[in-house]
């Protein structure tokens, strides 16, 4: 009976195919381009990223976080992650008919897709120019690198097992809902008018957030302020950073959904803020300690990246400039002054360049937006940034520091109860190549 109800629907399936509109093969060629940039951006870029910066006995367990991350989160994401991020559901979290990605084959025939529809049976459904397929990976890849991005500020001495568990909760309870409220044509955030090209805060806010809850809950690292705790390799952070660099274009000019002008604007601002940040940090350093260092160039183009996800695709180059040397003295303040003053130990500054970060480049997108580069046939003038637009910012951000602070907290205490969160002394000191994956670095 299956077999006959599948023939059955086979021209149905053509015919609605034919009638469809046609999906555009240049914004898809984009797309797949963008979604191989960022899923680059996690293994290897972020991967080596933080392998470099930490000490010689915990490189492995650092690549190994990234790269099982990846694995993981594929595996979550298909399952129900995407289907809560981008159902049409609520305004508050998406329901469960795209679990197990059960929808995407329903308009293809002899090969053939037609464009992805968000907010499908909504009042604000959104017609796309790519199959959903395209943009289920590419929005897979940005679910992919957020909870890897929180790795930094636990680095060191989380237990793998932890790590596992907390990945998988914390990208079902935090990360789905945020997309959701964001990206979502009925989401309560973007219903209010909160502008977000990229993922300033469903992944850079989200992400430093929930690393400096981490670094508060499990503590600081053995020696942490007394020994050395120098990288062992800041050749591995250079080449990391880099291929972050080249894989946010796919970041944010990839969040244009097409190859369009708005993401060759969106290229144009964040190749422009990454290096207008990462000088305005190499010169705050060198003022402060009298000397620059690749260590600090790198965190601050990072930082400028993060800052111009939200913007990216709302600004012009002079906005984007503005962006980029605020947040690399900001983050740089972040990184060290205010770390130190606080006292807690985020290893690999999660909280000090993306939670920072993140929070500065939403806050200017509401001062610095350019009304025409968002501007529609419904809305004809765009969103220009005002004090209005800045409040919206304000309330959005804030509403995302409390969400994923509070169930960010309360995920480490029920993986706590479970597994216990934090390696022992001996295995800490030990380092987590050998204590949790049994090799090392000869």
């Amino acid at each position: 009976m299956a077999g006959t109800a599948l023939l059955a629907a086979t021209p149905a399936m053509a015919e609605d195919a034919a009638s469809a509109p046609a999906i555009d093969t240049g914004d898809t060629a984009w797309m797949l381009t963008s979604t191989a940039l960022v899923l680059m951006m996690t293994i290897p870029g972020l991967a080596l990223f933080y392998a470099g910066m930490v000490r010689k006995k915990n490189v492995l367990a650092t690549l190994m976080q990234s790269f099982s991350i990846c694995c993981i989160i594929t595996v979550v994401w298909m399952v129900l992650g995407y289907s809560l991020a981008f159902s049409t559901g609520t305004p508050y979290v998406g329901g469960l008919s795209k679990a197990f990605l059960s929808t995407l084959g329903e308009h293809i025939a002899k090969g053939a897709d037609v464009p992805f529809t968000i907010g499908a049976d909504s009042p604000n459904a959104s017609t796309m120019t790519i199959p959903e397929s395209v943009f289920m990976t590419f929005q897979m890849t940005f679910a992919i690198i957020t909870p890897a991005l929180i790795a930094g500020a636990y680095a060191e001495r989380m237990k793998f097992s932890a790590m596992c568990i907390f990945t998988i909760l914390w990208s079902l309870v935090v990360y789905s809902p945020v997309a959701h409220w964001v990206w979502s044509p009925i989401g309560w955030l973007a219903g209010m008018g909160t502008l977000d090209f990229a993922g300033g805060t469903v992944v850079h806010i989200n992400a430093g957030i929930a690393g400096l809850v981490c670094a508060l809950v499990l503590g600081k690292r053995k020696g942490f302020g007394t020994d050395d705790l120098a990288p062992f390799n800041l050749t591995y952070a250079v080449i990391g950073a880099s291929l972050l660099w080249v894989g946010w274009f796919g970041f944010n000019a990839g969040s244009a959904a097409g190859a369009n002008g708005r993401a060759g604007m969106a290229m144009a601002t964040t190749q422009i803020a990454a290096a207008a940040a990462g000088v305005s940090w190499m010169v705050a350093e060198w003022i402060r300690t009298g000397r620059p260092t690749v260590l600090g160039i790198i965190s601050g183009a990072v930082g400028g990246l993060v800052a111009i996800t939200p913007a990216a695709g709302f600004v012009l180059p002079g906005g984007a400039l503005i962006i980029g040397l605020v947040t690399g003295v900001v983050c740089y303040w972040g990184a060290t002054s205010l770390k130190h003053m606080m006292g807690y130990d985020d290893s690999l500054d999660a909280f000090g360049v993306h939670g920072i970060g993140g929070i500065v480049g939403a806050l200017l997108t509401g001062v610095l937006a350019y009304g025409p580069l968002s501007a529609t046939d419904a809305s004809p003038e765009g969103t220009s940034g005002s004090l209005h637009q800045l409040l919206v910012q304000a309330e959005a951000v804030g509403v995302t520091i409390v969400w994923c602070g509070v169930m960010t907290f309360i995920l480490l205490k029920i993986v706590d109860m479970l597994v216990g969160l934090r390696v022992s002394p001996d295995q800490e000191l030990e380092g987590l190549d050998v204590s949790q994956h049994g090799e090392r670095i000869a």
